[in-house]
């Protein structure tokens, strides 16, 4: 058989012999990636590598550690946690060794991450170096860094009875942004302190990465500036005296957004404006924001930058010139304010970080429902939230046109932006992939405590059908083949704290490189002014960074790999792009993104794990989500409250601490009083607690005047426990 097929291919012409040539070594290069990337699955620890610390800030003690079966094994949920995705926070040997600022102990120990709800591993198969869930080794052009998986946010724990329950796909109780500020000061005291200094050289030496003292100093330099800018980039401030960010304001407030939040948005948004600015939008807008003699001083320095050939970077690479100019230097927070003001949007709308179970499943994604599911709608969506988690932008404009770029959505101009990035789109598809075999957690009844079944069917049920399952719907988790339909509601209806829409739509920016792009925008096309909109920015630069060629790879594995992931993911994706459903603005030419100004209902299966409440986080347990709001109306029928219920009214509470893991089995939610956490005010723009109520009087079909009280609360609490 082989001498026939031998002879066969003798007979063929040159060119056939070449391209099958070409063909087999694609393949052989392709095999080889494969086996390469399934060696993760070899790690099968029986505790998933989880770690107790023995110290913890709000005082919970563990015992054990248990995980709730949800689908997968120790090698599933080991590979999910070390997984990269292409982000590059930190050089490796730096995060392996960085102290913190204030002490000589390692920024990564165990009792500093978990300080900010992080969850602590040990040494395994697939992380020797026992990195924290969510957080891997990543290799982009020829380095290695420190970088985050997508379980850094999207793995919980709750504690209960001395027993720390692990949960796959559930959201983050992490601390992000003071993770990224305390990470700056450490390095930012590095350079600064001697003693520090010399200790890190010696450890990152000696893992001959770095060849000298001074390449050392350069990343640190460079590392420090970068985290330091994120940081002061995105702080999420909003206007106090007009409770939103507007042109005229000149009374800023920082709103923090704590644990267990993020503004995953507005920090994306804010990457994608700082990559695509183009060197004449950022001259014009030096020129205006600078005082005239910083800018006659600076230009000098500035200018080549923004003239020379190398347009990549360019805002950093700009600032960094600009900075020795600046009375202070980075610590001039008057003039960068303004000049951040002009170029980024705040991020100051701060989400809980969503849940995963069921996410391959469903039509639309995002808490606005932002991201269709249909097609290499996933693909593109997880390439997103990789720019937002420091992927790598090697971003620059070209000339001409490549295949890449006209699949992209470029056209075939005279120029392109080659979106060259370290974003690994193969393992963003098996991630997407992998979820779909992962399931939501069941109640555990042997360490929550039993359901009262009786309870259940004669009222939690019956109360459930009648005021929550017409937006969400039941679904059986143990169907492979279930279709998660999300039930819009417009922010005007459902009353929840609107900054998130709203941001989503209004926020504008700087097209810069991408002026003049064309962009599908549902009615139409979008033809990309010098200032934009900056949500078709996101969808086009996302669209490129799927389209374009892994760099890091040979032309004949990254063309065979890019050509495989994309026919893969569309032949894998049973889930078409559909109609929305629910209630929201449809989109028109005049508005084409209006239907985000809505939010999603989806599914409870397993809501009962992912405290706190509502999109925002501003409700700390599932009871007080059954609660009306304090406001001058529901101090109006208190007193009629009482009469039909024989109990006092009780409202949502305005302020709670967020931090504690430990579980309140009776109201379904996190500890949220007497420790000392973050302060969660909901009197903030952002933070509102307000909307989706079914605490306040409600009017039956019969006409009359019903109340939820608290029996009937408990009841369907003891319902959704079933879920």
């Amino acid at each position: 058989m082989i001498k026939n097929l031998l002879t066969a291919i003798s007979k063929l012409g040159v060119w056939t012999k070449l391209l099958l040539g070409l063909l087999i070594l694609a393949g052989v290069w392709y095999l080889i990636g494969s086996v390469n990337q399934y060696y993760g699955y070899w790690d099968k620890d029986e505790d998933r590598g989880a770690k107790m610390v023995p110290s913890d800030p709000f005082d919970e003690e563990l015992t054990n550690i248990s995980y709730l079966p949800q689908g997968w094994d120790e090698a599933d949920s080991l590979w999910f946690y070390n997984a990269t995705q292409g982000s590059n926070l930190l050089p490796y040997d730096f995060f392996l060794f960085l102290e913190q600022a204030g002490n000589d102990e390692i920024f990564r120990s165990d009792e500093n991450i978990n300080r900010y709800r992080y969850l602590p591993q040990k040494e395994t198969f697939s992380n020797p170096d026992a990195l924290p869930v969510g957080m891997a080794r990543d290799t982009y052009d020829g380095k290695a860094y420190m970088g985050f998986t997508c379980a850094a946010c999207h793995t919980s724990q709750i504690n209960f009875g001395g027993i720390g329950i692990r949960i796959d796909g559930g959201p983050s109780a992490a601390d992000l942004e003071n993770f990224l500020i305390d990470m700056a000061t450490a390095l930012e005291m590095t350079i600064a302190e001697t003693p520090k200094r010399e200790r890190f050289y010696k450890n990152v030496l000696g893992e001959g990465n770095y060849k000298s003292e001074s390449e050392i100093d350069d990343d640190l330099e460079k590392f420090a500036f970068q985290i330091r800018t994120y940081t002061e980039v995105n702080k999420p401030e909003t206007c106090a005296d007009q409770n939103e960010v507007a042109p005229n304001c000149t009374d800023f407030t920082q709103v923090s957004y704590g644990f267990a939040r993020l503004d995953a948005f507005g920090r994306i948004y804010n990457r994608v404006l700082q990559h695509v600015i183009s060197a004449d939008q950022l001259a014009e807008i030096l020129t205006s924001s600078l005082p005239p003699d910083v800018w006659a001083a600076a230009s000098a320095n500035v200018m080549p930058i923004l003239e020379g050939e190398d347009q990549s970077h360019l805002l950093v690479r700009a600032l960094e010139k600009l900075y020795p100019y600046l009375e202070g230097g980075k610590d001039n927070s008057t003039i960068l304010s303004d000049i951040r003001r002009e170029i980024y949007n705040p991020a100051n709308a701060p989400a809980s970080y969503p849940y995963l179970w069921d996410i391959p499943h469903h039509d639309y994604v995002q808490w606005t429902g932002l991201v269709s599911n249909g097609g290499l709608g996933p693909l593109g969506r997880n390439v997103g939230q990789v720019i937002g988690v420091f992927g790598t932008l090697d971003w620059e404009v070209k000339p001409g046109w490549t295949i890449e770029s006209f699949l992209g959505g470029q056209g075939t101009d005279e120029s392109h932006v080659d979106f060259k990035s370290s974003i690994d789109k193969r393992n963003l598809r098996r991630v997407e992939k992998h979820l779909r075999s992962l399931k939501s957690p069941e109640w555990p009844e042997d360490l929550l405590g039993d359901i009262d079944r009786d309870r259940v069917d004669l009222l939690g049920k019956p109360l459930f059908m009648s005021y929550c399952a017409s937006c969400h719907e039941s679904i059986d988790r143990n169907d492979i083949d279930r279709r998660i339909i999300s039930q819009m509601s417009h922010i005007d209806t459902v009353g929840t704290d609107p900054v998130l829409a709203n941001n989503t739509i209004n926020y504008e920016g700087s097209s810069g490189v991408l002026r003049n792009k064309y962009v599908d925008a549902g009615p139409g096309k979008l033809v990309l002014a010098s200032r934009s909109q900056v949500a078709p920015l996101v969808r086009l630069s996302t669209r490129g960074v799927v389209t374009a060629w892994d760099p890091d790879k040979n032309i004949f594995r990254r063309s065979a790999e890019w050509l495989f992931d994309t026919i893969k993911t569309l032949s894998d994706n049973k889930v078409k792009t559909t109609l929305k459903h629910g209630d929201y603005d449809p989109p028109t030419t005049n508005n084409p993104f209006a239907p985000l100004r809505a939010y999603k209902a989806r599914p409870l299966n397993g809501i009962w794990a992912t405290a706190p409440y509502l999109h925002n986080g501003s409700v700390p347990t599932l009871y007080d989500l059954l609660l009306p709001k304090r406001d001058d109306g529901a101090e109006a029928y208190a007193a009629v409250y009482g009469e039909v219920c024989g109990e006092p009214i009780e409202f949502r509470p305005d302020t709670f601490i967020v931090g504690s893991r430990e579980f309140d089995v009776t109201k379904i939610g996190f500890r949220y009083s007497e420790y000392e956490g973050f302060n969660f005010e909901t009197d903030i723009s952002g933070n509102s607690n307000s909307g989706h109520e079914y605490g306040r009087p409600a009017q039956s079909d019969a006409g009359e005047i019903v109340y939820l009280c608290k029996d009937e609360r408990m009841a369907i609490l003891e319902y959704i426990k079933t879920l």
